[in-house]
């Protein structure tokens, strides 16, 4: 090779270089973009974190499970309040130079542009949304002031606490009849109301063949005293005595921000992922309740990891490739 001819390709090695560092130094382009600071975002900031990841999280400070004062089933964590989880995983996610940003996302442009209201502009080379559900309520009176507290939703989560109390069960959804037959496995005291809900007289068999007793009528509202559960009142007047009540709300996904992105959804509505929790969008990843309303804490949290993982690797494989086109390129330079 002649001497023009190194001192080109070096020329063009060091334009290289100098691009390279010019995009990494960028204070506005991420390698990640987490939008949603639950369980699943901050265990995939922690994940890419420590892979040396830039990163990202954004969250508006309201996660569904803060009225409950504690949270069950998460090994070592068993009976945390599920601030205190929060507040851990923030500082642990600190530790590997993941940024946390208060607020909320507006949109997501084409390029992965992050709009925060009133904020930043945020570039991103991918996304993660994990930015959970809300859950709607029915309008009986006491219910939204009890809810988290002696109002509860999963038998899973809380059963446990309530065990052998007199539960009821609040026929406000679809799945309620088979919510109350679950859980029996806690009580041998359970109620059914069916308030306004139409139960088959196949599904009355099997709730009192399996011990669960109906009290059919209108709910009134929930009665409370000294700032405690005592019944459920039907609008005939009489109360029905329960300590813990369960319902099973309408779960909303927060994910407009995957719909507007184009997300497919799958046949039940909510946007469709695989193992990973990729999304039909590149670059475009979804972990948690967003994605799936079964998924507790602990397995929003294994969301989160494993979407991690598969956006690391995909970010390698871009990284590979676009060393290998610079490659490419020098050797094609003329000598």
């Amino acid at each position: 090779m002649s001497e023009a001819g190194s001192g080109a390709r070096r020329v063009a090695e060091n334009d290289v270089v100098r691009h390279e560092a010019s995009a990494s130094a960028s204070e506005s382009v991420y390698d990640v973009v987490v939008v949603g600071a639950g369980a699943a975002g901050l265990n995939a900031a922690l994940v890419l974190g420590r892979s040396r990841r830039r990163v990202a999280v954004v969250d508006a400070g309201q996660p569904r499970n803060a009225p409950a004062g504690h949270m069950q089933g998460f090994l070592s964590r068993d009976g945390m309040p599920p601030a205190a989880l929060l507040a851990v995983g923030r500082a642990e996610v600190a530790r590997y130079g993941v940024e946390l940003i208060e607020g909320r996302v507006d949109h997501i442009a084409h390029g992965f542009f992050v709009h925060l209201d009133g904020g930043p502009v945020l570039r991103a080379r991918r996304i993660l949304v994990a930015t959970g559900l809300r859950d709607e309520l029915p309008e009986i009176p006491g219910v939204r002031e009890r809810w988290g507290k002696d109002l509860l939703h999963c038998p899973y989560c809380h059963g446990y606490e309530v065990r052998d109390r007199p539960i009821g069960v609040l026929g406000t959804h679809p799945n309620a009849v088979e919510h109350a037959l679950l859980l029996r496995q806690w009580s041998d005291d359970v109620v059914f109301f069916p308030h306004t809900l139409d139960v088959a007289d196949e599904e009355r068999r099997r709730l009192t063949g399996y011990g669960v007793h109906i009290a059919d009528g209108v709910i009134k509202q929930l009665v409370v005293d000294e700032d405690r559960l005592r019944g459920v009142e039907l609008a005939e007047g009489r109360v029905v005595p329960r300590s813990a009540v369960f319902l099973f709300p309408r779960m909303v996904p927060h994910d407009a921000l995957l719909t507007d992105l184009g997300c497919e959804e799958g046949e039940a509505g909510w946007v469709a992922t695989d193992g990973t929790g990729r999304t039909s969008v590149f670059g475009v990843w979804a972990a948690g309740n967003v994605t799936d309303p079964r998924a507790q804490v602990v397995t929003a949290a294994g969301n989160g990891s494993a979407a991690a993982i598969a956006i690391n690797h995909d970010l390698v494989q871009e990284d590979v490739q676009r060393a290998e086109d610079v490659q490419r390129a020098l050797e094609d330079q003329p000598v």
